[in-house]
């Protein structure tokens, strides 16, 4: 399955994620952008209809949370940047990242170690 969120949903999955799942205002408080509730709650209900985001009653209020993990989602998003923007390639996304003149020498160990490691079958597919 493809999971693909606007900017706007990232946000509140990522309050979400946080949370473990909240209300609309204790989402809204989360959001760095000073957005309606009613926006926060056109979200939350578009996320549900996508089936990314489930509820249930507390009171005369919904509490949200979510149903698909940050980790997939991941995984997903970059499978499709992987596929569109480098030609599924991951060896160029690799080159991307790593050219990155942002990166501290203590990243690009710990990203080698990573490396080293899925050659020597330790890590995950």
């Amino acid at each position: 399955m493809e999971i693909a969120f606007t900017d706007r949903e990232l946000d509140v999955m990522g309050v979400l994620w946080d949370l473990g799942g909240g209300s609309v205002a204790e989402v809204r408080d989360r959001l760095p952008d000073d957005l309606a509730y009613t926006t926060v709650l056109t979200v939350l209900r578009t996320l549900e209809e996508k089936g990314y985001v489930g509820h249930v009653e507390a009171g005369k209020a919904y509490r949200y949370h979510p149903l698909v993990r940050r980790q997939d989602a991941g995984t997903s998003v970059l499978r499709r940047i992987t596929r569109k923007l480098f030609k599924d390639s991951p060896e160029l996304l690799l080159t991307q990242l790593v050219s990155d003149r942002g990166l501290s020498d203590d990243e690009l160990r710990r990203m080698q170690k990573l490396l080293e490691d899925r050659l020597r079958g330790g890590g995950e597919e």
